[in-house]
């Protein structure tokens, strides 16, 4: 026979497999379909295309003219478009000008052709000695020329001084800014004059009353200032680059060229004549 305990745990599994089969979670119930009225509504249909221009009504003309023509209010409120500025000019300042080397006004780009200059300078007169010497007439040059002109004539006048006791009262000056070819020509290179680098030199009027002036003094008598005007060329050899007398050619027997023309591969060959 089997054993009393053996028997009691026989009759006891039922009831407790019968518990755990009663714990385990059954899957809820499927909802039930959606009725119609309560379905996700569709998009609304596309309209038909709007009929034609042709097809609208028109308006009327007094409509027409009411729509076109603005209120006097409305265009007494619109403000005149401020006109756009200028491109800025980009210029250099001129040390001559800023130490008092030369007294001189900026004056607008010159774009004429191919002839200009970006930074040009009206020159009235320049400083020697400690003195404002006059020009004749105001001249347009660059800062280069504007530079070495007074240096320049300090030289002479310091000559004056020197050999004659006297000092430079004015300066008389041709030719300095003109857009056209060498020695006036019809074809071929551009002068100096045309980018306001070069000067052309008529003489001087002295402190002691005398005027010197390249004709015909150059090639006169030492009472014409024959000597002051040579050291004048020789000296300006030393400050610009192309120096041309009445020693030169036809084209200057009345007036002295100064320019800073560029001669030779680094730039640094003088033509003095």
């Amino acid at each position: 026979m089997l054993n009393r305990a053996v028997l009691l745990a026989l009759l006891l599994v039922p009831p407790a497999m019968a518990v755990a089969a009663s714990n385990i979670p059954l899957p809820r119930e499927r909802p039930a379909p959606i009725a119609a009225e309560d379905a996700v509504p569709l998009p609304r249909e596309r309209p038909s295309q709007l009929a034609s221009s042709s097809e609208a009504p028109k308006a009327s003309s007094s409509e027409a003219s009411s729509s076109e023509q603005p209120s006097s209010s409305a265009s007494s409120s619109e403000q005149p478009a401020e006109p756009a500025a200028p491109p800025r000019d980009y210029q250099v300042a001129c040390p001559a000008v800023m130490e008092g080397k030369v007294t001189a006004k900026s004056l607008p780009p010159i774009h004429e052709g191919q002839c200009g200059i970006q930074s040009p300078l009206a020159v009235s007169a320049i400083t020697a000695n400690g003195r404002s010497i006059p020009l004749n007439a105001t001249v347009t040059t660059d800062c280069g020329m504007a530079t070495a002109f007074p240096e320049w004539i300090t030289e002479v006048d310091s000559y004056l001084f020197a050999h004659d006791k006297t000092r430079i009262k004015s300066i008389s000056l041709s030719t300095n800014y003109e857009c056209r070819n060498v020695d006036h020509a019809k074809e071929g290179n551009l002068s100096f004059h045309s980018f306001a680098d070069a000067l052309d030199v008529m003489g001087f009027a002295l402190e002691d009353g005398r005027t010197i002036s390249i004709d015909p003094g150059f090639n006169g008598t030492p009472e014409q200032g024959r000597d002051i005007l040579h050291f004048a060329r020789d000296s300006a050899c030393t400050h610009f680059m192309t120096v041309l007398s009445p020693d030169a050619d036809s084209f200057h027997q009345n007036n002295m060229h100064l320019d800073l023309a560029c001669h030779g591969k680094m730039c640094t060959t003088r033509l003095c004549q």
